[in-house]
């Protein structure tokens, strides 16, 4: 599924490229474990900001950063629990946070996962080809980034609608910014213009994150292990993990679900998307305003078979509710309502998808009637801090948020939160979701009959991909090795 076959030119200009750059590339090992990652270069990081484009921040791709903006180490994963005082259940709510990578988002390491393989393979070759990262928003902001760590031209591809703040800073970053029409959901315009670049007779390599597994093995490898290393950390002895919340998007984070599910056979994966465009419950399309999450077809490398339940938002919920964490009279009702200070103070690590990941969150543990032993997992994709344009936009379109909307908008939406737009799968829910994939994929991108079946009868189709780690792995040493970078440490 990972295709790892070594392409001799293409290495030996990307071994000279990482050795002229002088890049170091960090194992899925060491990103999951940054305890393996060399002291010297640890301490070199002490004098390197989170977001500064140098190439050991390649080593920053990790849920174990300090969550501090510059000169960081590295500890236990970021994340938040939310309390009933919010949530209004008793379930308890966790959520690893996406703030504290580099481009302060999560994608970043989804991006990685896309193009290391293709680079110390030499399938990728960065002295020739520009990368090219379609994207609704945070992909291609950390493809490009990574791209400008590993000393490669980029393209990002994004749809025009998007926050302000994605573009300003790509200006920066991408060796190109290219704006597609519509919105968040408009990812086939996204899909044509590749179709149009690998047209127009330029070296290119597209990574596609709908279709690319080293975003699936990625959050498998990495999140998956993350998630699971908070639970070790919560979990009591009379506790039990029920399930983990994410919103489709690419189909990459969910991939997590596969990796806890593993581990907690009785648990579930609960795929969560867009009320205005519920292409997994309903079929549907449409557009909406939960930024990051994609949608309108089925990602290639999403597992449909080992989801348990579909969940919709109403696009409202999630803006209304970024509104009640960000202006200050929705956090003095917040505190008052017994929301402990502390936390209010950090909900500004919650961007729109991850206020929606919260929300579906609270529909799962209502649906089930879990209670205080019950673990709920969920994922803080980015934060605010890519969304304050947004705001702005909110009050000039609404006005100042008031106690009166912050008292509406808590009992609505957080503690009002309903079961309506919710689906427990079946076998035959799960294939009907999958066949949508074939009008994308088969129809339009040039994946074939064969590999949609396998993706559905074959057991060992998606366990496979699983086992490319080790692989990937020696690949990187072997890379390693031949710049002779780290022996200069």
């Amino acid at each position: 599924m990972i295709d790892l076959t070594i392409q001799t030119e293409g290495l030996a200009r990307a071994v000279a490229r990482a050795k002229e750059r002088r890049i170091i590339i960090p194992t899925f090992k060491q990103q999951r474990d940054p305890r393996l990652i060399p002291s010297a270069i640890s301490a070199k990081l002490k004098k390197v900001g989170l977001w500064d484009v140098n190439p050991l921040n390649l080593f920053r791709i990790t849920w174990h950063n300090e969550p501090i903006a510059s000169g960081g180490g590295f500890g236990t994963v970021n994340f938040l629990e939310f309390p009933k005082e919010l949530t209004g259940v008793s379930a308890r709510i966790v959520a690893p946070v996406g703030k504290w990578f580099p481009t302060g988002a999560h994608k970043v390491g989804a991006a990685f996962g896309c193009l290391v393989p293709r680079l110390v393979t030499g399938q990728f070759d960065p002295t020739a080809q520009k990368a090219v990262w379609p994207s609704t928003g945070n992909y291609c902001r950390g493809g490009a980034y990574d791209s400008a760590l590993l000393g490669c031209q980029s393209i990002a591809i994004l749809p025009e609608g998007m926050s302000q703040e994605r573009f300003t800073w790509l200006a920066s970053v991408a060796g190109e910014t290219i704006k597609t029409p519509g919105s968040e959901s408009n990812v086939k315009e996204i899909f044509d213009k590749c179709w149009e670049l690998r047209r127009s007779g330029q070296e290119l390599f597209i990574f596609n994150q709908f279709e690319e597994f080293g975003n699936y093995l990625w959050h498998y490898e990495i999140t998956g292990a993350a998630m699971a290393e908070v639970l070790q950390q919560i979990m009591g002895p009379h506790d039990q993990y029920r399930g983990v919340i994410s919103s489709t998007g690419s189909a990459g984070t969910i991939a997590c679900g596969d990796y806890l599910k593993a581990k907690f056979p009785s648990s579930k994966i609960v795929a969560s998307e867009a009320l205005q465009c519920p292409t997994l419950l309903n079929n549907g399309f449409g557009a909406h305003r939960i930024e990051g999450i994609g949608d309108k077809h089925v990602p290639w490398i999403h597992n449909i078979k080992n989801t348990d339940m579909v969940v919709a938002i109403d696009d409202e919920a999630p803006v209304s509710v970024v509104r009640l964490f960000n202006e200050p009279a929705g956090q003095k009702y917040l505190v008052n309502q017994g929301v402990p200070l502390a936390l209010v103070n950090q909900l500004e690590w919650l961007g729109i998808s991850g206020v929606s990941n919260l929300l579906s969150a609270i529909k799962f543990a209502k649906y089930y009637e879990l209670g205080e032993h019950d673990v709920v997992m969920t994922i803080l994709t980015d934060s605010m801090e890519m969304y304050q344009s947004r705001l702005r936009e909110l009050t000039a379109e609404r006005g100042e948020f008031t106690e009166k909307e912050a008292i509406a908008v808590y009992h609505r939406y957080l503690l009002g939160q309903t079961l309506d737009h919710t689906q427990e799968l079946g076998y035959y829910d799960r294939k009907r979701i999958h066949n949508l994939k074939y009008f994308t994929w088969v129809e339009q991108q040039g994946r074939t009959y064969n590999e949609i079946q396998a993706q559905w009868y074959d057991d060992q189709y998606w366990t496979n991909i699983h086992g490319n780690v080790d692989e990937i792995d020696a690949l990187i040493d072997e890379f390693n090795a031949k710049t002779g970078l780290l022996k200069e440490l």
